[in-house]
């Protein structure tokens, strides 16, 4: 390991020669390793060793991990809005007065362990994290002090037979709600001239960064702006390759790469003068480098994005995004909550749900909610074996043949399934609901558009008067969405319309029913539509359609 500056080189140089005697070498370089390689590289003080590798005689097959192992982690805020807001202006103000191209602006969230821990709370969460985010670059470092979870989807480089190839990550869009806006995002994320110009940016940066170490005429652009789907956000990437020149060694390409551009802006030195003065902290592994050197020399490293560090029940996360000249505040501050999807996804243990009605032995829409099911289990990477589930509820169904029941069926992260019945009592008439008071910041979130247990989102609505029935949402654009255990239908300019799913809202059963049958149609309502419509209904598979009132907000 190093702890001084003078150490860096000398670490990469004796990783390099145990590679080539036939050992395989893991471990980080710190952001903070930045001026070893060129001093005018402005860095906080480094919170821990600037480089650490730990070096093996062979590579073994990754331990199975404990079936039940899950943790939970409270995070804090990241950067207050005001914040941010303010370091983009500082930022944009720089490049109108031509300081600089681009800032790649970050801030670390905070988190500790919560609730009851299991034996080993690091492998656990980075076993949830590789869940949350599933291939990549991921890595997963024990040094003692500190434990370091990546799942980071960029490369660095890929070094090897004299070939190096980089693949900078700029370019960011949230995924749709539906298969038609999924494919609508990543379309204008592909056209957007914005995301293209932080993109090319970043190529340019890194192509004249592998000029110093590259053969003449060999750095080339054989991909650019490559859109990829992960599973919260879409990104695009460009792929810059070169020959290395003869006698180049690990330490040269550190020296010529380091930190990637994607993490710093452009021109790097200026963009790190102003980083340091934004960022009040050190960044530690997150947008160092992270990476595994093969017996023989090929290295393979990442950008530690989606990166997560442990001391003690301590936990830091860092998110970021490229701020240009056309940036926008709520668009950069949209694409940070994107980025912090997988974190969130992945610090609390949760299941998927499906609540069907069972009748005299018989189970309404199941087919419709195991395909429900079988479609969020291959959004959240839960294992699904469909006999497994159906035999599940051939079980509880043989056991209460008669009688009405509210059956709920959960399917747990090891692709567990456990059905569970409870009396259900008689459907009222007619319900009173109350509009809730402010937006639901979740709409577009995925535990919306999924049904799971967690359902903090919702609880945080759910009405405190007696003889409310349930509380009607909407959105942060002011349209309406859904009810909290339902959907909702309203008679306005005389046809019953409900919500389309990209308002944000689950896509119930019974509501795709109704739209089966055209009893509804989609569309878009908005709060202040409201008195124009003369009635309403909420449904769902378990209750069917129910009228319903509005109380008015006071």
């Amino acid at each position: 390991m190093a702890h001084g500056l003078e150490q860096v080189r000398p670490v990469l140089d004796a990783v390099q020669e145990a590679a080539q005697q036939g050992a395989w070498c893991v471990g980080y370089l710190r952001y903070e390793a930045a001026p070893a390689f060129d001093a005018a590289l402005a860095v906080h003080a480094a919170d821990g060793p600037l480089a650490w590798f730990a070096v093996y005689d062979e590579a073994l097959p990754w331990p199975r991990e404990a079936a039940d192992a899950a943790v939970q982690v409270q995070w804090q805020e990241a950067c207050p809005r005001p914040v941010f807001d303010a370091a983009l202006d500082r930022i944009q103000r720089a490049i109108a007065e031509g300081e600089l191209y681009q800032v790649n602006f970050t801030a670390q969230m905070s988190g500790a362990l919560s609730g009851e821990t299991v034996a080993e709370p690091a492998r656990a969460l980075f076993s949830a994290l590789q869940r949350a985010q599933p291939g990549g670059y991921a890595a997963f470092l024990d040094t003692g002090d500190e434990q370091v979870l990546s799942v980071s989807p960029e490369l660095f480089f890929d070094w090897r037979a004299g070939r190096i190839l980089t693949r900078p990550m700029k370019g960011t869009a949230g995924r749709g709600a539906t298969p038609h806006e999924d494919a609508a995002q990543a379309e204008a994320l592909r056209t957007s001239a914005k995301e293209r110009s932080e993109n090319v940016m970043i190529v340019d940066l890194l192509r004249n960064d592998l000029s110093r170490i590259a053969q003449p005429f060999s750095v080339r652009v054989p991909r650019l702006f490559h859109t990829g789907a992960l599973p919260t956000v879409w990104q695009m990437t460009s792929d810059v390759e070169a020959r290395t020149r003869e006698a180049c060694s690990l330490a040269d390409v550190f020296a010529a790469l380091f930190p990637c551009g994607s993490v710093t802006g452009a021109p790097k030195v200026r963009a790190m003068q102003m980083i340091r003065a934004l960022e009040p902290q050190a960044r530690g592994v997150y947008c160092g480098a992270l990476g595994v050197v093969q017996p023989g020399g090929a290295a393979t490293f990442n950008v530690p994005i989606r990166t997560v560090t442990l001391r003690d029940t301590a936990l830091r996360c860092g998110m970021g995004s490229g701020i240009t000249a056309d940036a926008r505040a709520d668009g950069e501050w949209q694409e940070w909550r994107h980025k912090q999807v997988f974190v969130q996804r992945a610090s609390a243990p949760f299941a998927l749900l499906e609540t069907l009605g069972l009748m005299d032995g018989g189970l309404r829409d199941a087919d419709a909610h195991l395909a429900r099911m079988a479609q969020a289990a291959r959004h959240f990477g839960y294992p699904w074996d469909a006999r497994q589930v159906e035999r599940a509820l051939e079980s509880l169904v043989q056991s209460h043949a008669q009688g009405a029941w509210r059956v709920r069926l959960l399917l747990d992260a090891q692709g567990r399934a456990q059905a569970e019945a409870y009396a259900l009592e008689a459907s009222p008439q007619r319900v009173r609901l109350q509009l809730a008071d402010r937006a639901i910041d979740e709409a577009h979130g995925e535990f919306v558009r999924f049904k799971t247990t967690r359902r903090a989102h919702y609880d945080a609505f759910a009405p405190a008067q007696p003889g409310l029935f349930d509380t009607l949402l909407w959105n942060a654009e002011g349209e309406i969405t859904e009810c909290t255990r339902g959907n909702v239908a309203l008679l306005l300019a005389g046809r019953w319309v409900t919500p389309p799913l990209r308002c944000g809202l689950l896509g119930g059963i019974a509501r795709a029913n109704a739209l089966r049958d055209g009893r509804l149609v989609e569309a878009v309502v908005r709060v202040d539509e409201l008195p124009q419509v003369a009635a309403l209904a909420f449904l769902n598979s378990l209750r069917g359609w129910i009228a319903a009132d509005l109380l008015p907000l006071v």
